[in-house]
C-alpha cells in the first residue's frame, strides 16, 4: 500500500490536544498560526493541529512540536475586536507529521494519515463496556462532565471513536493526553484509558471524603464553641464565675507565657481538653491537674548563663576548700574548655572518698564557681526503679522520679546536680535503680531521657551531674563506666589543721554564737586535738570536737567565768576529757608473731593488727576475726609458701606436723576482706615461727602469690595516711605501686620512708630483726 502524503497547514496548539471527533472553540493570536488558518481557508478548510513540547514557547520550531496530532476542519471562523481569531473546529483524523516545508512565515508541513489497528473486534467492544461502566462513575463524582455529554458517549459504537471522545472529557495530564493520541491500536487505547480512569476515580473520591471530613470538623468546632457558651452561661446564672473555665483560662495563659517545645505544647492542648470535659468531681480531674501542673513547673528552656573566668572559679575554690587540687583542676578544665568550644555537654563526676572529706560540699562550690543553681538528691536507700524512673501516670498519687523532682527544684535546664551516695542504692522485687541511672549518666542518651509519668522525652544534657561514693566496690561496673572517677583520700595532719583554722572553727563559733576573739585556739592545741581526739580520713570527727570547745566555751562565758577562752595544750583535757586515741607506734615494743597491715576500708585508710601464736598440735589452721574469703585464701598461700621455703627461712620443715597455728585479725566485730593482706600474714607466720621479733615502726601492705611474689594493691595514698596518723614511719609497698606515690602529700613523704619490694623474701629482710627471741 502506497504512502499518501497530504500539505497542509500547521497549527501548534498550547496545553491542549484535539482528538479526532472533538468540537471546540479555539482563541488564535499568533501571527503565524493566523496565517495558517487563512490559508486552511483558502484551500478546503482543514488543518493539522499538533501539540507543543513546551507550552511556555512563543515561536516553536520544528523541534519543539509533537510529531503525531490530529487533522481538523475549520468549520467557522470570526475575527476579534482584539485581532484574535476565534475559531470552531472538529477533528477528523489522526496523522503523523513527515516533514516541515516552511516554518518562517506561515507552518506549513507534510502528513501522513494514520489509520486505526483492529486486533480483536470483540475484546474492544469488551473493553468499551468497561469503560463506558468507569465513565459513568466518573461523571456521578466529577462536576466537569454533564449528563448530555453522558447521552452522547452512550450512542457512540464505534470502539476509537469511543476511547476518544472519553479521553477529550476527563482531566488527563498533557503527557497522557498525547500518549493516548499517539496509540494507534485501539485496545490498548481503550485499556490505558481504563487504568488511568480507574485512578482518576479513586483521587476524585479522596477528595470528597477529605471535603466531608473538612466539612464535619467545622461543625464540630462550631457545635463545640455553642455549647461552651452555653456553660458559661450556666455558670454564671449558678454564681460561679470562673469555674472550670476561668482556671482553664488561665492554664492556657501560663502555657502561652512559658517558653515550651512544640511537642509540649501540643501534649498541654490535648491533657487540657480532657481535663475540661471530665467532671471536677471525678478522680480523673485531679491526675490531669497534677500532671499539667508539673509539665509547665519543670524548666524546659530557661537557663543560667555560666561564668567562664577561670580564676574567679579557682579563687572561691581555694576559699571553700583547702587542698583537693585534682578535683579542683578538673572542674577549671571544664570551664576551660566550654569556653573555647563554647558548648559542652555536662560532665559526669564521681567523687569518691571516705565520709567527712568535704565531697557534696565541694559540689556545691563548683555550683558557686560556675553561677549554676545547685540542687542535690540523697540515693541512699533507693530501692525502687521508680524512685528514679518515676510512676505511671495509672493511679492517685502518681509521681515523677527523683531526677524530674530536682530539675524542677533547679528551675534551669543546666544546674549542678548532686547524685549523694550513689553506691548506697541497692535493688529487690521493685527494680532495680542502678540501672535506670544508666540513661541519667550516660551523655549519649541523657538528652532524651524518658520518665513514665511524663511520658515526654527530657533533655539532661546541659546537666553538670557530681555523683559521690564512699566505696566503688558496691557500684555496678556498667554505672561506674559512665562516670569519670575523681578520688579523694583523705587529709593530712597539716591539711586538718588548716581547715580547722581557716573553716571549722570560725563556722563553729558562729553556730554555737561566739564572737571574734571570744575563743581562741593555738596551733599545738589544734594539733594535739587532732592527734588524740579524732582519727579519721575526714574532717566530720574533728568538727564534732570543735563544736564541743565551743558550747563548753559558751557556758564558760554566759556564767560569767570568763570573758574570753584560749584553749591550749594542758586545757584539752579539762575540757574534752581523756584522749581517745593513742598517738605514735601502735606497738610500744618490737613483738614476735605480730604484724601491722595497712587496710582500705569505706571510711578510708586504717591499719590491722595481725597475730600468729603457736601451740602444740597437729597442724590446725585456725582463722578468727571474721574475715572474709580473700583474707581466709591470703593465709592459706601465705602457708604454703613458708612450707616450700622452710630450709631457706631456717624453720623446722615439720613445723606443720607438730603445731597447730592461730590466725587472729583484732576487732573481731568487724568485717574483714580484701587482697592486701597476703605479705602481713606471711611476715607475721614467719616471725612466730622463727622467733624474730617485727619491727615496731613498720607497716605493709600487698598480696602474696604461692611463689612468694609481692602483687600491687589499691588505695596507697588513704593506706598511707592512715599509717602516717598511726606514727608508722616506714612502709613496705608492691613495686608496682610505686608510681603511686606521687599521689602522696610531700608532708607524709618527708615523715614516712617507702620501701618498694618484688619479692617475700624482701619483705622479711626489712620487716624482721636478726636477733631471735624466744616464741610466745
Amino acid at each position: 500500500m502506497t504512502t499518501k502524503f497530504i500539505h497542509i497547514p500547521l497549527l501548534p496548539l498550547r496545553g491542549l490536544i484535539v482528538f479526532p471527533g472533538m468540537i471546540i472553540h479555539l482563541d488564535v493570536g499568533r501571527e503565524k498560526s493566523i496565517q495558517s488558518l487563512e490559508k486552511a481557508m483558502m484551500n478546503d478548510q482543514h488543518i493539522f493541529l499538533a501539540a507543543q513540547k513546551e507550552s511556555g514557547l512563543d515561536d516553536p520550531k520544528a523541534k519543539d512540536i509533537h510529531e503525531i496530532g490530529s487533522v481538523a476542519k475549520v468549520n467557522q471562523m470570526l475575527k476579534l475586536p482584539n485581532g484574535t481569531m476565534r475559531v470552531l473546529i472538529e477533528g477528523v483524523y489522526r496523522a503523523r507529521i513527515h516533514q516541515f516545508i516552511n516554518e518562517d512565515q506561515q507552518f506549513f508541513v507534510e502528513i501522513e494519515e494514520l489509520e486505526d489497528h483492529h486486533d480483536n473486534l470483540a475484546e474492544e467492544v469488551a473493553l468499551m463496556r468497561a469503560l463506558l461502566e468507569q465513565f459513568e462513575h466518573y461523571t456521578k463524582i466529577s462536576k466537569k462532565v454533564t449528563k448530555e455529554t453522558l447521552a452522547t458517549v452512550n450512542d457512540i459504537e464505534d470502539p476509537s471513536n469511543f476511547a476518544d471522545i472519553v479521553a477529550s472529557h476527563i482531566t488527563l495530564k498533557m503527557s497522557d493526553k498525547q500518549t493516548i493520541l499517539e496509540t494507534l491500536e485501539v485496545k490498548a487505547r481503550l485499556q490505558k484509558l481504563l487504568d488511568i480512569i480507574s485512578n482518576e476515580k479513586e483521587v476524585l473520591e479522596l477528595e470528597r471524603k477529605i471535603g466531608q471530613r473538612v466539612k464535619k470538623s467545622m461543625e464540630e468546632t462550631q457545635k463545640e464553641y455553642y455549647l461552651r457558651e452555653q456553660m458559661k452561661a450556666i455558670q454564671k446564672e449558678l454564681g460561679d464565675k470562673d469555674g472550670k473555665t476561668g482556671e482553664i483560662a488561665d492554664l492556657r495563659k501560663a502555657i502561652e507565657e512559658k517558653n515550651l517545645p512544640d511537642r509540649i505544647v501540643e501534649v498541654l492542648e490535648k491533657e487540657l481538653a480532657r481535663y475540661e470535659r471530665v467532671p471536677q468531681s471525678s478522680a480523673e480531674s485531679s491526675v490531669i491537674r497534677n500532671y499539667i501542673d508539673w509539665i509547665l513547673s519543670l524548666p524546659w528552656s530557661e537557663q543560667t548563663t555560666d561564668n567562664l573566668d577561670i580564676q574567679h572559679a579557682k579563687e572561691i575554690l581555694d576559699a571553700d576548700h583547702y587542698g583537693l587540687e585534682k578535683v579542683k583542676d578538673r572542674v577549671l578544665e571544664y570551664l576551660a574548655v566550654q569556653k573555647l568550644t563554647d558548648s559542652l555537654k555536662g560532665p559526669i563526676l564521681c567523687l569518691v572518698g571516705p565520709p567527712g572529706v568535704g565531697k557534696t560540699s565541694l559540689a556545691r562550690s563548683v555550683a558557686k564557681a560556675v553561677d549554676r543553681h545547685f540542687v542535690r538528691i540523697s540515693l541512699g536507700g533507693v530501692r525502687d526503679e521508680a524512685e528514679i524512673r518515676g510512676h505511671r501516670r495509672t493511679y492517685i498519687g502518681a509521681m515523677p522520679g527523683r531526677i524530674i523532682q530536682g530539675m524542677k527544684k533547679a528551675e534551669t535546664i543546666n544546674p549542678v546536680f548532686l547524685l549523694d551516695e550513689i553506691d548506697k542504692m541497692s535493688n529487690d522485687f521493685r527494680g532495680d535503680p542502678s540501672s535506670a541511672m544508666l540513661e541519667v549518666l550516660d551523655p549519649e542518651q541523657n538528652s532524651t531521657f524518658s520518665d513514665h509519668y511524663l511520658e515526654e522525652v527530657y533533655d539532661l544534657s546541659k546537666v553538670m551531674f557530681i555523683a559521690t561514693a564512699n566505696n566503688l566496690a558496691t557500684v555496678p561496673r556498667p554505672l561506674l563506666d559512665r562516670m569519670e572517677v575523681i578520688t579523694i583520700a583523705g587529709y593530712t595532719e597539716l591539711e586538718k589543721l588548716h581547715i580547722a583554722k581557716q573553716h571549722l572553727l570560725p563556722k563553729q563559733m558562729e553556730e554555737n554564737g561566739l564572737k571574734k576573739g571570744q575563743l581562741q585556739m593555738k596551733d599545738p592545741a589544734l594539733l594535739k586535738l587532732i592527734r588524740l581526739y579524732t582519727r579519721e580520713a575526714g574532717v566530720r570527727g574533728l568538727e564534732r570536737q570543735l563544736a564541743s570547745l565551743c558550747r563548753k566555751a559558751a557556758k564558760l562565758i554566759v556564767a560569767g567565768e570568763r570573758k574570753r577562752v584560749v584553749v591550749t595544750e594542758k586545757q584539752i583535757e579539762s575540757l574534752l576529757g581523756k584522749p581517745q586515741f593513742r598517738y605514735g607506734m601502735m606497738e610500744q615494743d618490737d613483738q614476735i608473731g605480730a604484724a601491722t597491715g595497712l587496710a582500705y576500708t569505706s571510711a578510708g585508710g586504717d591499719i590491722l593488727s595481725i597475730e600468729v601464736s603457736l601451740a602444740k598440735g597437729k597442724g590446725k589452721l585456725t582463722l578468727t576475726g571474721k574475715l572474709g574469703d580473700v583474707m581466709k585464701e591470703s593465709a592459706q598461700a601465705a602457708l604454703s609458701y613458708i612450707r616450700s621455703r622452710a630450709d631457706a627461712l631456717e624453720i623446722d620443715p615439720d613445723f606443720l606436723d607438730k603445731n597447730d597455728i592461730h590466725i587472729h585479725v583484732p576487732e573481731g566485730a568487724t568485717p574483714k576482706d580484701g587482697p592486701s593482706a597476703g605479705i602481713t600474714m606471711a611476715t607475721a607466720l614467719v616471725s612466730a615461727l622463727t622467733g624474730r621479733p617485727v619491727r615496731k615502726e613498720v607497716g605493709m601492705t600487698g598480696e602474696i602469690t604461692l611463689r612468694g611474689r609481692v602483687l600491687p594493691i589499691g588505695g596507697l595514698k588513704e593506706k598511707s595516711l592512715s599509717a602516717h596518723r598511726a606514727g608508722i614511719t616506714t612502709i613496705i609497698i608492691p613495686a608496682d605501686n610505686q608510681k603511686d606515690l606521687d599521689d602522696i602529700p610531700e608532708s607524709v613523704k618527708e615523715q614516712v620512708t617507702f620501701i618498694p619490694v618484688n619479692h617475700l623474701d624482701t619483705v622479711l629482710r626489712y620487716a624482721l630483726l636478726e636477733e631471735k627471741h624466744e616464741g610466745q
